[in-house]
Formats: C-alpha cells, structure tokens, sequence
C-alpha cells in the first residue's frame, strides 16, 4: 500500500490529491481540491500564463493543506508526492513542481515528477477495470492523441492532431460566439436549444489515411458562418453550437474508429477504449464514442466528469503507480528534474518524425 500526494498546475486550476493505493492495484481518492480563479483572465478570453502562474503561488499552499487535512492523514503519512512537471504552461508547472519538491525534502517523502498526459492516460485506473493494454483518446485543451497503452510508461502513439487541439476549437468557438469561458461546457449548453443540421459544416481528413486529427478547418467554417449572419440571434448562436459540437464529435469517432480496427486483432476479446481529458466530459462525443464501440464489440471506459478535468488524484494516482512498477527516479534525479513546457508522452510510429511544423510541438 502506498498513500500519494499529488500537486497538479499546468494550466489555470490548483488542485491537489491524497490517494491511496492498495497492493491489489485499487484505488481510494481520500481527498481531491481543486481551486480555479478565472477572474483575472475573463476580460482577455483566455488563459493568460502570468495571471495563471501568480494565482498558483497565491492558492497552493491552501489547497494543498485542504487536501492533507481532509485526507485524515498527516506529511509523515505520506510514501510520495508527486506532481506536474509537464507539459504545460511553464511558469505554472515551475510553483507546482517546486512546491513537490520541497515538501519531499521537508519529510524525507520520495518525489515523483509526472507527465500531465500520463496522468490523464492513467486516470481511468483510478475509479474502474482498465487492465493493459488498452486504446487511449486523449482529448484536452492541449492535446488530441490516440494512443496504444501497454503498461505505465509504455505508450504508443497512433495519431495526434495536425494543427489545433479539440479543447482549444471549443475555447476559440465559444470565444467567437460570445458565449464565454470554460468553451467546452458554453458550447455544449448552447447546443441543447441548437439544430446540429442547420450548418453543413466539413468533415477533416475524410480522404486522409491513419489516424491523425485537424481541427482548423472546422474553427474556420464556423467563423464563415457566423460572419454569414448580419445579427446572429440567440437561436442562431445555439445552431452553429450545436453543428459545430456534432461535426467535432463526429470527426473524433471517425478518426477513433481507424486505430480501434488496426488494433483488433492485437486486443483480442478484451477490446478496451479508454477516453480522458477534459474534453472527454462532453455528452456529444461520449455518444458519438460509445456508438463506434458498441458497433465494432468494444468497451468504452470515460472516467467521471471531475477526474477528466485537470485534478491532482490522476497525479497521485500516476505517481503512485510508478512507484509500483518500480519507475520512480532516483532522489537526486527528482529533485533535479526540471520543469517542461513540452513533454511528449510517447514516439511516433516508425518512419514518422517527431517534431515538423505545429505537429511537433502539439505531439
């Protein structure tokens, strides 16, 4: 049994976690604070890195705290603590990262750095039944991967996005109808009044082989269509919402649908996709999702709402489990690691490049 500690700040939210992991590989969250203040960054329409870093320097310490106390648990309870290091905005990671690494000096606590992805690939294994391997859609304000998972530390990646993120189109969509912040739940509340069939809007990579995704496209013809309108109505707006979520939803399943059929042979019975991120929370994909596995005989994990968002339990809960499976990192090296704003969680098939373009650093 092991009891984590896990520091999450790669974006705008503080949030902390004390899990503990049992020797039969189950978990129990046994406290999870998150502490977001988007009131500096409202009057830009986004996240602003300074304002980001600076909130986490003035929230940290508490949330941490509510997240020990909480846990009925003390610092000298503790195995490890583990946190963000990666990727992310990078003067947000650096308070979270440096914050880690004092408290494992402080109590003689083993300290894990954790890629913000791996805890998000990891997260399902928190609350169900993922047994290894399984396929990964990996959708955040950041990121839009599928990757094949064999085993912590083990990852594969099949497709990634070729310009924008799925997070990052819901932001800038919201943004440009006027509908506000967080983008994924405005849009997604705005669809609920809105016709998905009143704008054709274009399907990416339809003719494109493997599995890659692109999102730009899509950003455009829904800023052509809302330039169409003179004075777009409340109803309108609700319409592009709800033909742009759909046309999202669709373009993931359709792109997910390839690597569940190149790796249907590989899983054997167990067929398993997993979704995480914060993406993963909207009803129209999750949907749009569960058709591609119920068609193909698969099963659809998506863990619950508040663990695909940023959380710190997915950080712990990762840590956690490379302190299980022996991939800790040496005291020095932990303490040395540095903050990454880039962190590539897995390689690319053979014969692709890594880095190129947007591809690259998206990746």
């Amino acid at each position: 049994m092991s009891l984590a500690l896990g520091i999450e700040t790669s974006c705008d939210d503080t949030a902390a976690s004390v899990i503990r992991r049992r020797d039969d590989g189950s978990c129990e969250i046994l406290s999870n604070v998150i502490a977001t203040d988007l009131s500096g960054h409202r009057p830009y329409g986004g996240i602003v890195p300074e304002i980001a870093a600076r909130s986490h320097v003035e929230l940290i310490d508490r949330v941490i705290g509510e997240a020990v106390d909480q846990s009925g648990h003390t610092y000298s309870d503790l195995h490890v603590v583990a946190a963000t290091a990666g990727p992310g905005l990078i003067g947000a990671v650096m308070v979270g990262l440096t914050t880690a690494k004092a408290i494992a000096l402080a109590h003689s606590i083993a300290l894990v750095p954790v890629n913000h992805l791996e805890g998000h690939a990891l997260s399902a294994r928190m609350t169900e039944t993922a047994p290894f391997p399984f396929l990964l859609l990996l959708i955040s304000g950041g990121h839009t991967q599928l990757l094949r998972v064999d085993g912590v530390g083990r990852y594969r990646r099949l497709g990634t996005t070729i310009d924008d993120a799925a997070g990052e189109a819901f932001d800038k969509t919201a943004k440009l109808l006027g509908l506000g912040q967080p983008g994924g739940p405005m849009i997604e509340r705005a669809a609920t009044a809105g016709r998905k069939d009143r704008f054709r809007l274009p399907e990416p990579l339809r003719r494109r082989e493997g599995c890659d995704f692109s999102l730009a496209g899509l950003k455009t013809a829904v800023r052509l269509a809302a330039e169409a309108l003179p004075a777009p109505s409340r109803q309108d707006i609700a319409d592009i919402a709800a033909s742009f979520q759909a046309a999202l939803a669709r373009h993931l399943a359709a792109r997910t649908a390839r690597a569940m059929d190149l790796l249907e042979a590989d899983f054997g019975e167990d067929r398993l996709l997993v979704v995480a991120g914060g993406v993963a929370a909207n009803g129209a994909i999750k949907s749009a999702l569960a058709a591609e596995t119920t068609a193909r005989g698969w099963r659809l994990i998506v863990p619950p709402p508040k663990y695909c968002t940023d959380n710190g339990a997915m950080i712990a809960w990762a840590g956690a489990e490379r302190l299980a499976a022996g991939l800790a990192p040496s005291p020095g090296d932990a303490l040395s690691f540095a903050p990454r704003a880039r962190w590539p969680l897995a390689v690319p098939p053979a014969g692709r490049a890594l880095g190129g373009g947007r591809k690259g650093p998206k990746a």
